[in-house]
């Protein structure tokens, strides 16, 4: 089942564990998320997992091979904190922008540091994205809908309001850290409109 997203992170979970399995790979993430139910749709770091189980309060996902080399979630330990978000409701609110849950490319932390009383982040991407990202345009980074400030060829930047940090896991990044990259879902579909 594929969901719609908002970029906007409920809250952050915890990864019990993320274990080979005959099948697939399997995570567990302890969750205060209410409601959840098999084969919801719910965006871990962004990327749109099936819930396999529910079971007092912990979220398992089975994830293939391929989304373990297009995301960062392959490089998860026990007491990561991972960013959560359900898909939205057709009577919900629409708060951030429209995220597919598609992880386009894993990118690499160039900068991420205090600017003031801002922060700042600059992320490294593969150069066939450059043309997703303009400036004031969207992009989502580990799930969380944000604003691009500075675009380029092979980079992107963009700033942190503390709210973002206090409610996302994006505080903890460091210079080297994978992230999820999800562009602009719209610049996507209209680049293969005929001309």
């Amino acid at each position: 089942m594929q969901g719609v997203f908002t970029g906007i992170v409920e809250e952050t979970g915890q990864v019990l564990a993320l274990a080979e399995q005959a099948e697939a790979w399997r995570l567990r993430v302890r969750s205060k998320l209410k409601g959840v139910r098999l084969g919801d749709s719910v965006a871990v770091n962004g990327c749109c997992l099936t819930v396999a189980a529910v079971a007092r309060g912990v979220l398992r996902f089975d994830l293939l091979e391929e989304t373990l080399r297009r995301t960062d979630l392959g490089g998860l330990r026990a007491g990561a904190r991972v960013n959560l978000e359900r898909s939205l409701p057709a009577q919900g609110r629409f708060g951030g922008h429209l995220v597919s849950g598609h992880i386009d490319t894993a990118g690499t932390v160039q900068i991420f540091e205090r600017r003031g009383k801002n922060h700042y982040l600059r992320v490294k991407f593969p150069t066939r994205f450059g043309k997703y990202v303009v400036e004031k345009g969207s992009i989502a980074i580990d799930g969380v809908s944000l604003t691009v400030a500075e675009p380029g060829d092979t980079t992107l930047a963009v700033w942190l309001i503390p709210h973002t940090l206090a409610a996302t896991n994006l505080g903890e990044l460091r210079k080297g850290a994978r992230v999820n990259l999800e562009f602009d879902l719209i610049a996507k579909y209209l680049e293969r409109l005929p001309r």
